[in-house]
């Protein structure tokens, strides 16, 4: 992903590059006794266009009564600034977020049934749709072109707005009081993110020919090594590269990571091994042959079906993508290219020649890369096969695209192509039903 000119100051950016992480520490009541509130955990959830804060979870010394409690209990702010949209500056200014659930729960996680069980920790959903809850903020910004992080002091607050209580004894009651209401105090989050999904990933990195490619992955829950599994490589965009502060954003940034895990993103409930590289950004040769030494490491190591090797990008990562197909064309079974930079003629003979089938999405109005790049790769593709002796129509099954109007991106950054694109199912499992002969 890259970011417009000018978009980031870079005397604010410079600042926050600093951070090297949040002070977390116990939050005690404003009477400062045992009691209490004992600590506030976000809990993230990567959407379509980012992770955001989707959750807090409460803690208090001993198990809450559910039945006292309502959406109107606590109140909870977060900031506006979206780092496609906002100068860093927005980052301090916060809104109300919506409160959707509240309940009681065990352990600092959601619940898909949105139903209390008992536990000292109340958990309180918020509404995906607000603008509000953005974890991402620029990291580094030498040029227009920005990297990105996730930030490691999350603004999120929380105020108690009424009294908690304990679960009741033998007798009626509400049960013994364990926080009163300070709807005057606002308190931050003092425990690290719970990251839905993002957490599951393993850290890894690839050492060859003096250059680094860290990157995570993510295997089934029940993965089993005598098993075979499709292998979906997911290349991300310029602000996801490495900088040397922004380790594992690729995750976080966008969606395209962690959708391959959810099968209400997939349409199927097949498993998948996610691999997700960054890259050093220092063109498409150099990272393409670093990442193809990677793969073959990787399906070494991992049960890793080679007929159903896949690759998605964003953006950047559409370079990778062109110049390993080209380079290395029998590792793939399918590609899916995301508002991303045009093939070249020898890239698209080569991929033909393979009959690696691609699927190309772009943005009618993409300010960053104009879609004209798009059009022209599916042209030379396809008169690549033709050339072959395919069909028109053959051609065009082996090269499909889609080309996006505003109206399809449900956030008006009209680069950002994976959006409407992750959200159509169908584009999904067509490349998961690749394979290679």
């Amino acid at each position: 992903m890259r970011l417009r000119k000018g978009l980031i100051p870079l005397a604010a950016t410079v600042v926050l590059a600093g951070a090297s992480g949040t002070a977390y520490g116990s939050a005690s009541d404003s009477r400062g006794t045992a009691d209490g509130i004992r600590s506030i955990t976000p809990i993230t959830t990567v959407y379509t266009y980012g992770q955001k804060v989707s959750a807090v979870a409460i803690e208090y010394g001993a198990t809450v009564n559910p039945r006292t409690l309502d959406t109107a209990t606590f109140s909870v702010t977060d900031t506006v600034y979206n780092f496609r949209f906002n100068p860093i500056e927005d980052l301090p200014k916060l809104a109300d977020r919506t409160i959707t659930h509240t309940y009681t729960n065990g352990s600092p996680g959601t619940r898909a049934d949105h139903r209390s069980a008992p536990g000292r920790y109340v958990i309180v959903e918020l509404d995906p749709a607000d603008t509000g809850g953005s974890t991402v903020i620029v990291s580094k910004c030498p040029t227009f072109l920005c990297t990105v992080k996730v930030n490691p002091e999350l603004p999120t607050r929380v105020v108690q707005r009424k009294d908690v209580h304990g679960q009741p004894g033998r007798g009626a009651g509400k049960g013994p009081v364990l926080a009163r209401a300070t709807p005057r105090e606002s308190r931050p989050v003092t425990a690290k993110p719970v990251n839905q999904l993002v957490d599951e990933f393993t850290y890894g990195s690839f050492l060859s020919g003096g250059m680094v490619l860290p990157y995570h992955y993510h295997l089934p829950k029940n993965y089993q090594p005598g098993r075979k599994y499709p292998l979906m490589v997911v290349l991300p965009g310029h602000g996801m590269g490495w900088d040397g502060d922004n380790l594992g954003v690729q995750l976080a940034a966008d969606i395209p990571a962690t959708a391959w895990l959810q099968p209400r993103w997939t349409g199927t409930s097949e498993d998948v091994i996610v691999l997700a590289p960054q890259h050093q950004r220092v063109g498409g040769p150099a990272e393409a042959d670093l990442l193809v030494k990677l793969l073959d490491q990787f399906a070494g190591q991992f049960a890793v079906d080679t007929h159903r090797v896949y690759a998605t990008t964003v953006s950047y990562g559409s370079q990778l993508l062109w110049e390993a197909f080209a380079k290395r064309p029998d590792l793939f079974a399918g590609g899916l290219v995301t508002g991303g930079f045009p093939v070249n003629a020898t890239q698209a003979t080569a991929i033909a020649a393979a009959e690696v089938p691609v699927w190309i999405t772009h943005g009618e109005h993409d300010h960053l890369l104009n879609v004209s790049g798009a059009r022209n790769s599916t042209a030379a593709l396809r008169q690549a096969y033709v050339t072959r002796g395919k069909t028109p129509e053959q051609a065009a099954d082996l090269v499909r695209y889609t080309e996006y109007a505003d109206a399809a991106f449900s956030l008006p950054d009209y680069h950002a192509a994976f959006g409407p694109t992750y959200e159509d199912a169908s584009i999904l499992r067509w490349l998961l039903h690749q394979a290679k002969p």
